[in-house]
């Protein structure tokens, strides 16, 4: 009996921790400055997009992080065909940012930090080129960004390996499906420790 009791009292301390600490809500990012026309948009790859967009939105100055996919031809594909690899697309995230508080080159600084550039071949234990990792540029300033961020970190001769991740004019972005979004608040345990 104490036992039982003990494992609750247990579980019930962690859930209220757990809670406590949870990260800012959809609404409450929105709010930091959603109606300001100097908003830019960014737009990355890099594996799992769970993982990727619950890192991107603890950033300062990252408004929104929208877990999607891009790079690919079909219209309007499903989570299904994607992680199937029958469509072309990358998991991506794409990020309103307001860059008074957070340059593209900081944001493509933390993107180098958080995924391993010298494997096309996915991230970590995902893998194929659905997760496989890229930079989707939106305009030439971003292009130049994060082709000298690229070069520079390929110059540095940190990594073991060659930098593979590609450069990419961005086209278009699909948001994933509702039950993807902000998938690191419905399981925060997973995204805790």
């Amino acid at each position: 009996m104490n036992r039982t009791f003990a494992l609750c009292a247990l579980l019930l301390t962690l859930s209220a921790s757990a809670a406590s600490a949870a990260p800012k809500k959809v609404q409450e990012l929105k709010g930091e400055s959603m109606s300001s026309a100097n908003l830019e948009m960014a737009t990355f790859a890099g594996g799992c997009f769970w993982c990727v967009e619950s890192d991107f939105v603890h950033i300062p100055g990252v408004v929104e992080a929208l877990s999607g996919y891009a790079g690919g031809a079909e219209n309007n594909p499903t989570y299904k065909q994607v992680s199937a690899g029958q469509t072309g697309h990358l998991e991506s995230v794409q990020i309103r940012f307001d860059p008074s508080k957070v340059s593209y080159r900081q944001l493509v600084e933390w993107f180098w930090r958080h995924h391993d550039a010298t494997d096309a071949g996915g991230q970590f234990c995902d893998r194929g080129r659905q997760y496989g990792p890229a930079i989707f540029v939106h305009d030439e300033a971003q292009r130049r960004e994060a082709e000298d961020s690229k070069k520079h970190l390929a110059d540095s001769k940190v990594l073991p390996k060659p930098v593979v991740t590609p450069i990419i004019a961005y086209s278009t972005f699909y948001p994933a499906e509702d039950y993807h979004q902000r998938y690191f608040e419905k399981n925060p345990v997973r995204y805790k420790f």
